[in-house]
């Protein structure tokens, strides 16, 4: 379903085909052929950070976000669809922010309108996100048409803004998980029934058996097949705070990439209720994450008592250097992280609940009444307030951040510590950026260069973070495993740190990887380095990483880390 938005509220005359996976259209902030006084003074912000930062106008050719620029001549006349088409073909791309984890009056513990989520991801920045009710009774029967209407109408309204719908699948023998498909004519249509067929609590299946474990993989094959059929455009599976129950266990994790490698794409790096740890009396005093629990009959046995809690405000998977996140990307299997808001009721908000009506007969709360009094126990953030995956996509499209996020063209951070990340490895003139493999010969040498935009002015919570220092992380490819339940991989460790103390302008690093003769894979990390400890698998693997996150006591503006996905060498 393609829409032709018609900007009747600011003149311009251009149409924006947001459905179209293939046609590259751009939010008229980017657009520069549209003239300031035409935007809305949030289109107008928005701008104004851009040309801050030099990704606006013939500051993004300058600045070298474009590859392969300067042969290009960009000028300030060029419009930004044409600067758009350039970077697709020169290899660059436009980084869109986005959360794929939102709950909205569909969901029996949350209580907004889809307006008042996109309105508020769209003033906090975001480019895209995922409406993501709770898979439910309630929810399989009423609420996944009921949502729709409200999710086309804030598309209509929020031009600036690619909003999907998903749900939260309750994954059956596992913890939960973001499913959303391309919009169109079959979107309701094959989220009812995959809802109907394959969600934990709608179809009881939430233990640990061999028998849910199969009926999550039927699901994941499910999604693959509506997309083969051509019933929707494409699909996604991304696992939501993996680590919190201890319920996702190793060989479930693998079983779901395994089945389909282009539906089962990642997980959360760092999950949702960031502001869950913000001390008392000003906070909720819990757990960063709502990470505060402990295994139980169905959590899988070999996880240790530490890794139900966040480091860095990042979840135990991804946050060990060694874990289970790095024992995936040794065998070589593309898993890719996100960070998301999971808000549900956010934190110093005033807004509750409209009084009256019956979620289990109309699927959904009515409508929230403001003005009665701020909560600080409420443990969400906004989208986009905290928590921000970064995508690189062809174009400002649908299909343009579904294969961005596939493609692994990702990184992700807290609190706005770094405003643009853009790390390439390079061998003999060709070079790959995150998600790829940069396919070598023996022993050829191979270089990581890193250029990082510093934060573009003061967060929500009105400071300007400084990034204290970015950390290389490498491991070698080592193959398949033969237990899937390992998560762990010994030959993966802290290589290079760079100390760089700055908040503002731009920094470039490179480091070189050597002569390689065996395959390896890099990803990065960054931290504003106000918490810091030895990591999990000792100094000579982590000398300075995350600290557990304490429960009670971690506010999460004090504690800001950024990571990307990481890039693969491949010599033959």
């Amino acid at each position: 379903m393609s829409h032709g938005h018609s900007h009747g509220d600011h003149g311009h005359h251009h149409h924006h085909h947001h459905g179209d996976g293939d046609t590259t259209s751009l939010p008229p902030a980017l657009d520069t052929s549209v003239p300031d006084e035409e935007l809305t003074p949030g289109q107008l912000s928005r701008r104004g950070m851009l040309r801050r930062t030099g990704l606006l106008g013939a500051g993004l050719a300058a600045g070298g976000v474009l590859a392969g620029a300067g042969e290009a001549a960009a000028s300030a006349q060029q419009t930004a669809q044409q600067q758009a088409s350039q970077k697709s073909r020169g290899g660059g791309y436009l980084w869109l922010a986005g959360d794929h984890h939102i709950h909205t009056q569909y969901s029996s513990d949350a209580k907004y309108r889809v307006i008042d989520h996109v309105r508020q991801a769209n003033a906090h920045g975001l480019d895209w996100m995922v409406i993501t009710d709770h898979g439910s009774v309630a929810h399989a029967k009423i609420g996944v048409e009921k949502v729709n209407p409200d999710i086309v109408e804030a598309r209509d309204q929020t031009d600036d803004t690619l909003v999907f719908q998903g749900l939260e699948w309750n994954i059956p023998g596992a913890e939960h998980g973001t499913v959303f498909v391309h919009p169109g004519s079959n979107e309701v249509a094959v989220l009812k029934e995959f809802e109907n067929s394959f969600d934990g609590s709608v179809k009881n299946a939430s233990g640990n058996s061999p028998a849910n474990e199969a009926l999550a993989i039927a699901g994941v094959n499910f999604l693959a097949d509506q997309v083969r059929r051509r019933k929707v455009k494409d699909a996604l599976f991304l696992a939501n705070h993996p680590a919190r129950k201890g319920i996702d266990s190793p060989h479930e994790i693998r079983g779901w990439r395994d089945a389909q490698p282009s539906i089962a794409v990642g997980m959360e790096g760092a999950p949702g209720h960031q502001a869950g740890g913000i001390p008392k009396p000003n906070g909720p005093g819990g757990g960063r994450g709502i990470y505060d629990g402990s295994p139980s009959a169905d959590s899988f046995p070999g996880y240790p008592l530490e890794s139900y809690r966040t480091w860095g405000g990042f979840d135990w998977m991804t946050s060990t250097v060694g874990g289970l996140w790095d024992s995936l990307l040794a065998e070589g299997k593309p898993w890719w992280i996100t960070a998301n808001s999971d808000s549900h009721n956010v934190y110093a908000d005033t807004a509750v609940r409209g009084p009256g009506g019956d979620f289990n007969a109309n699927g959904r709360y009515e409508d929230p009444v403001y003005g009665t009094g701020i909560s600080l126990t409420d443990t969400d953030f906004w989208p986009g307030q905290y928590s921000r995956t970064h995508v690189g996509a062809s174009s400002f499209a649908y299909k343009a951040v579904m294969d961005g996020i596939r493609a692994g063209r990702v990184w992700v951070d807290h609190g706005g510590l770094i405003s643009g990340l853009d790390a390439r490895l390079s061998y003999g003139g060709r070079e790959v950026t995150l998600g790829g493999a940069l396919h070598v010969r023996r022993g050829a040498q191979v270089d990581l260069t890193i250029k990082i935009s510093l934060s573009n002015g003061p967060n929500w919570a009105q400071f300007q973070p400084t990034l204290a220092r970015v950390d290389v992380i490498q491991g070698d490819v080592t193959g398949p495993v033969t237990d899937k339940d390992t998560f762990a991989t010994p030959k993966t460790k802290v290589v290079k740190s760079f100390e760089v103390n700055k908040s503002t302008g731009t920094v470039r690093l490179t480091y070189s990887l050597g002569r390689l003769d065996k395959p390896v894979y890099v990803r990065l990390r960054g931290t504003d380095g106000n918490r810091s400890a030895v990591g999990i698998n000792g100094a000579a693997v982590d000398p300075v990483g995350p600290a557990m996150d304490v429960l009670g006591d971690a506010d999460p503006w004090k504690d800001l880390w950024f990571y990307s996905n990481p890039m693969w060498v491949l010599p033959a």
